[in-house]
């Protein structure tokens, strides 16, 4: 797991090189060692540390948006006690999930990936790393390429431009970039956002800060869940981990499926339910349609969970509120809106979102020519058109995310296995059907997704180019569908090229 000279020193030609040690890298770790035994591998990181985002998000209460369940890996049975866990318990699971599957020895934390160039000639990636220790810069080689780098900026957070915010006398802070010691004990507190992340810091700073100020421009969706699911606890009791895991995950996965397929059928009624049980949550007489009662349909953009009610019952309890209005500027003292009330703050938080960054940011080329990724199509959603041996993970906005990679992983497996069956040594998705017309891969009505998706390949209409965020589609298209399609070109390697040796990583 070491970032140092010596373990570098080891690192030199892998089969398949993964970049991310957070739950997507270490999925499809795991699935190499099960289904790819004798395939040599090697899983990369910037950062110190496992765990991706749920390493480098530190702010209180930071907790999982989905089930563990449905989260959790389809092959590690999740049996703690909270459906919706804490960002400790999910460190702890990813930590356990590497020990129990020997992935610490094809770790190797602390370096970046700067530049991956794929050759025609010798059928393979040089990929130019960055040790992070002292800076050194050195090429590995790699048959496979494989992104489990999400779709996230690591590096910073985005904060829109606020007038007057170097007038502000108190501290500025990011969710991003939370500080270790930050005491914000009896302050008045500010948290600016309407999101996942707002949502999650209003309860939890609620009991300890003086006052906690949800302040956003429009409302989200908001539904309570259990933070315990009292079906997994009973299934646990009664059965094997494996199969009450089962049980409950086809449970889970059926019912998001069904929320997310009436709200699309039937919006009002949808938005109707969820703000009964919003009032029903809140102190009676309270201002529902002025805080949570969005202008767009349910999951037109990612509803919100909040476990056990805990943002509806800080609000209740008067230690939290929430104030729905237009900043005009930062003050000394705290923000002036729009209806001319200034909001006192001793700290704000700016919850205002993510950047988004295509597989980590990675400057890709194949033979010398760097790679556009706007002008290029997903394959199967989880390929690149015109862009050999190189695979990448993204999971759902709809779902849980790691549904999504368990199915993707699988699939990496099965093509290497069909590219041995056959001698083959490169594949390379091709776009060769004029009637395919392009739309964003992600098409959500959020900020941070319109935002970027110039920057992501695009998705076609239709075939093995489209992007469906339904798992039972992908699981029939990943899982069950063959491994052949037109549109996939398979090559072989060129007799006489060079051979560099492999090296096991360990």
């Amino acid at each position: 797991m070491s970032g140092t000279a010596e373990a570098t020193a080891r690192l030199q030609h892998v089969d398949v090189l993964i970049v991310g040690a957070g739950i997507s890298g270490i999925d499809l770790g795991y699935h190499l060692t099960k289904k790819q035994p004798g395939r040599t591998f090697a899983i990369v990181d910037g950062r110190d540390a496992i765990g991706g985002t749920w390493d480098l998000f530190r702010y209180p209460g930071i907790r999982s948006d989905a089930d563990m369940q449905s989260f959790g890996f389809e092959f590690k049975p999740w049996t703690k006690d909270n459906a919706i866990a804490d960002g400790n318990e999910i460190l702890d699971y990813l930590h356990e999930t590497i020990t129990e599957n020997g992935l610490d020895r094809h770790l190797h934390l602390g370096h970046k990936v700067l530049r991956a160039d794929f050759s025609s000639d010798t059928v393979r990636w040089t990929v130019t790393l960055e040790r992070t220790s002292d800076g050194e810069q050195f090429d590995v080689t790699c048959g496979v390429l494989f992104s489990a780098a999400g779709y996230y900026d690591y590096a910073d957070g985005f904060t829109p431009h606020f007038e007057g915010r170097e007038d502000f006398g108190g501290l500025i802070v990011h969710p991003q970039q939370w500080p270790e010691d930050l005491d914000y004990t009896g302050k008045k507190v500010v948290v600016i956002g309407s999101g996942a992340t707002a949502m999650t810091l209003l309860p939890s700073m609620a009991g300890t800060a003086g006052h906690v100020t949800m302040l956003q421009r429009s409302p989200s969706y908001v539904l309570p869940v259990p933070r315990q699911d009292p079906v997994a606890k009973t299934l646990l009791r009664l059965l094997p981990d494996k199969v009450a895991y089962g049980i409950t995950r086809r449970i889970n996965i059926n019912r998001q499926r069904l929320i997310l397929s009436l709200s699309r059928r039937y919006p009002r009624q949808m938005r109707r339910l969820i703000r009964r049980v919003n009032a029903s949550a809140l102190p009676e007489s309270y201002a529902v349609d002025t805080h949570f009662n969005p202008s767009y349909n349910p999951w037109d953009q990612r509803l919100c969970v909040v476990p056990d009610s805990d943002l509806f019952k800080a609000i209740s309890s008067g230690a939290a509120s929430v104030v729905t209005d237009h900043i005009v500027r930062f003050t000394e003292r705290g923000i002036l809106l729009r209806s001319g009330t200034e909001l006192d703050a001793d700290i704000i938080v700016t919850a205002t979102g993510l950047n988004m960054l295509p597989f980590g940011g990675i400057a890709l080329h194949v033979d010398g020519q760097p790679v556009e990724l706007h002008d290029r199509l997903m394959f199967r959603a989880m390929m690149v058109s015109g862009v050999p041996n190189f695979a990448f993970a993204l999971g759902y906005t709809t779902n849980a995310w790691t549904l999504k990679v368990d199915l993707v992983s699988d699939h990496l497996c099965r093509l290497l296995a069909h590219m041995d069956r056959f001698g083959y040594a490169a594949f390379t998705p091709v776009v060769d059907d004029p009637t395919l017309t392009r739309r964003p891969f992600l098409e959500m009505d959020t900020a941070y997704i319109k935002r970027a998706m110039h920057l992501f390949p695009q998705q076609g209409s239709h075939g093995p180019w489209t992007v469906d965020q339904n798992y039972a589609l992908d699981r029939e298209r990943l899982r069950g569908g063959p491994v052949e399609d037109p549109a996939l070109k398979f090559t072989r390697a060129v007799v006489g090229a060079a051979q560099t040796p492999k090296e096991t990583v360990a």
